[in-house]
């Protein structure tokens, strides 16, 4: 494990800040990184799909500190990463069988879905309505991550509106420079697509963003597919 710190010029003000960059593996998550977030901190992270930029879900002050960074109304929940599978029914309630057919499918990886909320999921997580988007990466550096800290964490992509979401860490920090704490560098991500969100609350699932995974795979899982 190994970390430096990057400088770069803040264009507002012109001054020159450090901002911590530090190195992580597939067997090697920093106790740094673990610690900016159980105190409350804000990190970017890698994924399989892009950067992650996110926070422990129950603190309230590091959530408002995410829409704020990310320029995202309170009103647009932030979706939500989990450790594993066996974490869904703790996060979810009422859970269809369609949601475990496509969890069982393609988790861990670059699905996410849109169930209806347990009482752990705070409402300022779930910009206050009654659902969450939830996701298991196929990357060992997050799903670490929540492992140590003991909940899941914010799971948005570390760009501001209207950037690109960032592939490596480098285009992370360019975008949201030393308005996080900790930037965890995994290299570039395998990825470089966002996850596809696939609402599982109606009666039949609906994709609402097609993202690494086509929208024809799901469909294929439920007959739809030709």
């Amino acid at each position: 494990m190994s970390y430096y710190n990057l400088t770069f010029s803040n264009l507002s003000s012109l001054e020159q800040r450090q901002l911590p960059i530090v190195r992580a593996s597939a067997s090697d998550v920093p106790r740094r990184a673990i610690e900016t977030l159980t105190q409350g901190g804000v990190v970017v992270y890698p994924t399989d799909t892009v950067y992650g930029v996110g926070c422990r879900i129950d603190d309230d002050a590091a959530v408002r500190r995410v829409f704020a960074l990310k320029g995202r109304p309170h009103t647009e929940a932030l979706p939500v990463l989990l450790a594993d599978v066996a974490q869904l029914d703790q996060y979810a309630r009422d859970v269809p069988p369609a949601a475990r057919r496509l969890v069982s499918r393609f988790w861990p990886g670059a699905l996410t879905v849109v169930v209806r909320r347990s009482e752990r999921v705070p409402s300022l997580v779930a910009g206050g309505g009654p659902t969450v988007a939830l996701r298991v990466p196929n990357h060992p550096v997050p799903r670490a991550l929540v492992r140590a800290v003991g909940v899941p964490i914010v799971g948005t992509s570390a760009n501001t509106h209207g950037m690109p979401s960032p592939v490596t860490a480098q285009l992370a920090v360019y975008d949201l420079g030393d308005r996080v704490d900790l930037v965890l560098d995994g290299g570039r991500v395998p990825g470089g697509r966002e996850s596809t969100v696939v609402d599982v609350t109606s009666q039949s699932p609906r994709v609402v963003r097609q993202g690494a995974i086509l929208a024809k795979e799901i469909e294929s899982l439920f007959g739809g597919g030709r």
